[in-house]
């Protein structure tokens, strides 16, 4: 049976591209589900807002406030989990059936142990926001939120492994079908338990947070179906021996995610410093850099979906041992990702006064802050482009397994170059929030450069 498994996996794997189209196709086909299935993913949390949003402005704080608890938790499992695509994809690449299924497993076990003392910052939430000086009814409410949510982060982290598992086996389209099925299930069952529908209890923000938890679940027990019974992913058993945690790949798991953890970490850090800042410049900054940063959210889809798609091909090509597939699939995703992100971009700066006007209306007593955003949207042009490059050769690096210098650079672009600047050009210079949005630009450029010259050399590397 490992032959017929082998049979399925080496024609993906495949000989390298001979050309650059080739792999434009390639990547784009690996892309483009990877971009929808997390476009799904903020449809589903903006969905949640929209639903909170009817209970008022108090528990729309309130589930601001648990998010970041919430999220700052998720991430340490989230680099864990993210580290099973390109130890699968090596294997995909070097035709071992095998290593594919141990990498999944070890992915799940890493979801499900850290999600244990992962919980714990959730079900405290209240605890910690109150240490915070948040007010006490703002963290009551968050903690209301957190008690539903906190269960649905071990299935949450197992559908990623899954996920990562299913992509690097050149078959990305099974989760975006989940995730697409899961948007009007999760919108249904969140407004049903918030209002208490169709006999259910009337929960409120808690019922919010287990709806998302149940949709969690849902998501993941489809993938662990699909995984199980649907080919290709039934030919590798996925499953097979579950209970077994194998300890030197978990070791190897645990070195190329924990990297990835705090890499996520310091961009989370310098975002809500960010927030923090422009509470000290005035009300019209906050709300003109909360809008610009959605705006980014949805555009770094794109590039995101580019970069998880460069994890599997670089992962692929170095599983096979072709140094020269290797340059190639990062040059190719970079390329692409630039090329999409600029486009998008022009169209954001072309469009950036409709966008502020779409979020705080035309009246004249909003006018300063839909300029504001516009000229933060304006300044962000260059900051887009980089943080899309950034993205990309991220991912381009764990495709070999490179983690722990992207943790440097981002602490040198992050921390070393782009708050200095920001906080310097906001506060001494005078720029005000436009000032922190050009310390984002040069900090992340920074940091996208050091990732190419890094990917570059150990390319470079690889071909000796």
């Amino acid at each position: 049976m490992l032959d017929t498994v082998q049979h399925h996996a080496q024609p993906h794997a495949g000989v390298p591209p001979n050309h650059l189209a080739e792999e434009f196709v390639e990547t784009l086909r690996l892309a483009v589900p990877m971009m929808l299935t997390q476009l799904g993913q903020i449809a589903m949390i903006t969905t949640d807002l929209a639903m909170i949003g009817r209970l008022g402005e108090e528990a729309v704080a309130a589930a601001a406030l648990a998010h970041t608890v919430y999220f700052v938790s998720f991430t340490f499992g989230l680099g864990l989990t993210s580290a099973v695509s390109p130890l699968a994809a090596q294997a995909f690449g070097a035709g071992d059936a095998r290593r594919i299924r141990r990498s999944l497993r070890v992915g799940l076990w890493a979801a499900l142990l850290i999600s244990l003392p992962m919980m714990a910052s959730p079900l405290y939430g209240e605890q910690i926001l109150l240490a915070l000086g948040q007010m006490p009814r703002a963290a009551a409410l968050a903690q209301h939120y957190l008690n539903g949510l906190a269960w649905g982060i071990a299935p949450a982290l197992g559908f990623i492994a899954l996920r990562g598992m299913m992509s690097a086996v050149n078959r990305p389209q099974a989760p975006l079908w989940i995730t697409l099925a899961a948007i009007p299930v999760n919108a249904a069952l969140v407004y049903a338990l918030i209002h208490g529908l169709f006999g259910l209890p009337e929960l409120g923000l808690f019922g919010a947070g287990l709806a998302t938890t149940l949709v969690n679940l849902g998501t993941f027990i489809a993938a662990l179906a699909i995984a199980a019974w649907r080919k290709p992913f039934a030919d590798y058993h996925p499953l097979a021996r579950l209970w077994r945690i194998d300890w030197p790949l978990m070791r190897q798991l645990i070195a190329i995610g924990a990297p990835i953890s705090f890499s996520l970490l310091l961009e989370y850090g310098l975002f809500s410093s960010a927030a923090l800042l422009m509470g000290l410049i005035s009300t019209a900054a906050i709300a003109a850099h909360q809008i610009a940063l959605q705006v980014t959210a949805v555009l770094f889809m794109v590039p995101l979906g580019i970069g998880m798609a460069a994890t599997v091909r670089v992962g692929h090509a170095y599983g096979r041992k072709d140094p020269a597939a290797v340059k190639r699939a990062g040059l190719v995703a970079a390329v692409l990702g630039v090329a999409l992100v600029s486009a998008l971009t022009i169209a954001i700066v072309i469009g950036r006064y409709q966008l502020g006007r779409l979020f705080f209306g035309s009246g004249s007593e909003s006018a300063a802050t839909v300029e504001l955003t516009a000229t933060l949207l304006l300044v962000g042009a260059s900051f887009f482009i980089a943080d899309g490059l950034q993205t990309i050769m991220g991912g381009a690096l764990r495709g070999i397994n490179d983690t722990r210098m992207t943790l440097l650079f981002a602490a040198i672009g992050y921390w070393g170059v782009a708050f200095p600047i920001g906080w310097m050009l906001a506060f001494h210079i005078g720029l005000g929030a436009v000032g922190v949005w050009i310390g984002f630009s040069v900090g992340t450029f920074v940091y996208a450069g050091l990732l190419i010259l890094r990917f570059r050399m150990l390319a470079r590397k690889l071909a000796e």
